[in-house]
């Protein structure tokens, strides 16, 4: 394997730098890299990693910079065990599988090895190392058939209001007031169409297409147009972004989920917001779906299904 076969700098971190920091960055990832096929996995033997561990350990230490980057307020190649520990923590407390967060340990071990190994440093020893078992964190609670069935059925009607034509113009006036404060717009520039984006099919398909992939809020929150297969009625989730599994990944949706979505992505080519933009769902502020802002919905949806969410932790 050459380095030349792995990605050193990816879109996401790129928009982060000037030209001169993108320079700097690039050499850098090169030469650590370089060290992760040649030697990474044992320097006294020079033996390398396998190409599938170096593309994996690249991707995951580039989410690491730019966490750092966040966390600092800025551009910067020294990396310290703090940052590694922090971001730890952060990462428990994320919707990711028990699988993602011990293979984003190792990479930054990876990391922190070649840096001990350049700089003649510590090696990186986590505070609370996570394990590979794959059944070592489960949800507390399930949907039951029922409940998903009721689920499905209140995406139907979650953000739904009466049809413009239906209502008295005093009734249309208390309305605008309403959809001004979901819109996030003044209610002087509230218009028929309006009511158009309320009684749309964003909410219905992300419900329906989330249950049946059993998507994490993660891959919610990285669900991409290019993943739609509307024709063969399945989800295309690659690799690098799938929470569950460490390959591509292909998953069915019924024929009514796969109408709800193909409604969905004609209507949202009619919104400025998702112009240029490649995330499949955003929120009113035009930010992708997190786990706080999903499970919003979610209680939302529980409310008009009639499920009972007070004692529950639910998945």
């Amino acid at each position: 394997m050459d380095v030349e076969d792995t990605t050193l700098v990816t879109e996401p971190s790129e928009k982060y730098l000037n030209k001169k920091q993108l320079v700097l960055y690039r050499n850098w990832r090169e030469s650590f890299i370089e060290w992760l096929v040649h030697e990474g996995k044992d320097p006294e033997r020079l033996e390398g990693y396998a190409e599938g561990t170096i593309d994996k350990t690249a991707y995951r230490t580039g989410q690491f910079a730019r966490w750092v980057w966040d966390a600092e307020g800025g551009f910067t190649l020294q990396f310290t065990h703090d940052h590694a520990d922090e971001f730890m923590q952060e990462l428990l407390y994320d919707d990711y599988s028990g699988g993602h967060k011990a293979n984003t340990q190792k990479a930054i071990k990876r990391l922190f090895k070649w840096l001990a190994h350049e700089r003649g440093g510590e090696t990186w020893e986590p505070e609370r190392p996570f394990s590979n078992h794959r059944g070592a964190s489960q949800p507390q609670e399930y949907l039951t058939l029922e409940e998903r069935r009721k689920i499905r059925e209140a995406a139907l009607e979650y953000g739904n209001i009466p049809g413009y034509n239906d209502l008295s113009p005093e009734e249309r006036d208390r309305w605008r007031g309403y959809i001004a404060q979901r819109l996030g717009k003044p209610k002087s520039e509230i218009v028929p169409n309006d009511w158009q984006k309320m009684n749309g099919w964003k909410f219905t398909s992300l419900t329906w297409v989330s249950l049946d992939a059993g998507l994490r809020p993660i891959e919610v929150e990285r669900a991409k147009v290019s993943w739609c297969d509307i024709d063969n009625g399945v989800l295309r989730i690659p690799e690098s972004d799938s929470a569950k599994v460490d390959e591509n990944w292909v998953v069915s949706l019924t024929q009514q989920t796969t109408e709800a979505l193909s409604r969905w992505l004609d209507e949202r080519d009619q919104y400025e917001k998702y112009e240029g933009v490649e995330t499949l769902w955003l929120t009113r502020e035009g930010n992708p779906y997190s786990s706080s802002s999903l499970k919003y919905v979610l209680e939302r949806l529980c409310a008009i299904a009639g499920i009972e969410v007070e004692h529950r932790s639910l998945s």
